[in-house]
Formats: structure tokens, C-alpha cells, sequence
């Protein structure tokens, strides 16, 4: 595998795990009453950024030498 594309899958995977470790962390919704507070979260992105990230750092890592 060419060492640029190497490269550009590792930057794109780290990226992408950053983002969806981000998406997990950060609320989306969130209700502040005077007594209670409400928040609501929808990981489902999240896990799928993750997922793309990892799978483009292995790709990247997994690749051969000519």
C-alpha cells in the first residue's frame, strides 16, 4: 500500500475516534428546570464514527510493504 494513502487513513481514523468519542461525552438535549435537570443522548452516530475510525487505523496499520 502506497505510504500516503497509509497516512491519510491514519490521520482520517484518528479523527473520526476523536469525533465519536466526542459525540459520546457531549449532551445533546438538555432541559434545566429550577429542581431537576434532564439530559438526552443518542450514541448511535457516536458508535458508528468509533467504528469507522478504528476500522481506518487498522487498514492503515494492516497494510503491506511492497
Amino acid at each position: 500500500m502506497n505510504k500516503t494513502v497509509k497516512l491519510v487513513l491514519l490521520i482520517v481514523g484518528i479523527a473520526l475516534v476523536a469525533y465519536g468519542v466526542y459525540l459520546v461525552i457531549a449532551p445533546e438535549t438538555s432541559v434545566d428546570l429550577a429542581i431537576v435537570e434532564f439530559e438526552q443522548q443518542d450514541n448511535t452516530n457516536a458508535y458508528i464514527m468509533i467504528g469507522l475510525g478504528l476500522a481506518a487505523l487498522i487498514g492503515s496499520l494492516v497494510g503491506g510493504k511492497k
